[in-house]
């Protein structure tokens, strides 16, 4: 899917709610649904972040006001354009427009790496693990949430997106079950990890893939 696709599908999405339950105007949301599922603490206590597919920015932002130096980047220039607006105000996030594998080609260190409904998603997962894994400082976090595979079908899968030039766009993603997940984790160098489903809430029926995983060789 190219970049410009990427932007036409962004165009589809709305702004997203200004204040969540408690009234806050950030949080962290790994699900689908509102206020639902864990937080901010399955990335640890980070000094320095990166969100891969950041979309609006309200994560990397929520990450700012808690003083963790996050960067945002994103495919999609429409939506990077919407983040630095939005969040212009707040000094310890930035949003950068780019591939994922582009950016982390070139990328510092990172105490935790985090994809929400993202580039994990998105990316093939044996060129996005080990660049990740090589921009993690150990001990690093790597966490992911996305959509559950749907039974039987696992692996790459071709989907469309159509946007506001009504054309279907071809998109990839890459939908495996916790097991392999974690299978893939440890075979590209993680451990300690943990990959399971959230349950939806009430009334919802589709849970939410949630995948944690850590570096934890010895400092360089």
């Amino acid at each position: 899917m190219s970049q410009g696709a990427w932007d036409v599908y962004a165009m589809t999405k709305g702004p997203g709610r200004a204040v969540n339950s408690a009234g806050h105007s950030t949080w962290f949301n790994w699900t689908q649904y509102a206020d639902h599922g864990p937080g901010v603490e399955l990335l640890g206590t980070p000094d320095r972040a990166l969100d891969l597919g950041c979309g609006t920015g309200r994560n990397a932002a929520h990450l700012a006001t808690v003083g963790v130096r996050t960067v945002g980047v994103d495919v999609a220039g429409a939506r990077v354009k919407q983040a630095q607006e939005q969040w212009k105000a707040l000094e310890r996030v930035t949003f950068a427009q780019a591939d994922a594998l582009a950016y982390l080609g070139s990328a510092p260190w990172f105490d935790a790496v985090y994809s929400v409904f993202g580039a994990l998603w998105f990316t093939d997962p044996a060129h996005l693990l080990p660049a990740i894994y090589e921009h993690l400082t150990p001990g690093g976090v790597l966490a992911f949430s996305q959509e559950p595979p749907i039974a039987e079908c696992y692996g790459p899968q071709g989907a469309y997106v159509r946007g506001t030039d009504r054309k279907p766009h071809a998109i990839r993603r890459w939908a495996y079950e916790p097991g392999v997940w974690a299978q893939a984790l440890e075979r590209f160098g993680f451990s300690e990890v943990r990959a399971g489903t959230v349950p939806a809430p009430d009334g919802e029926h589709l849970g939410t893939l949630l995948v944690t995983a850590r570096r934890c060789d010895r400092a360089r």
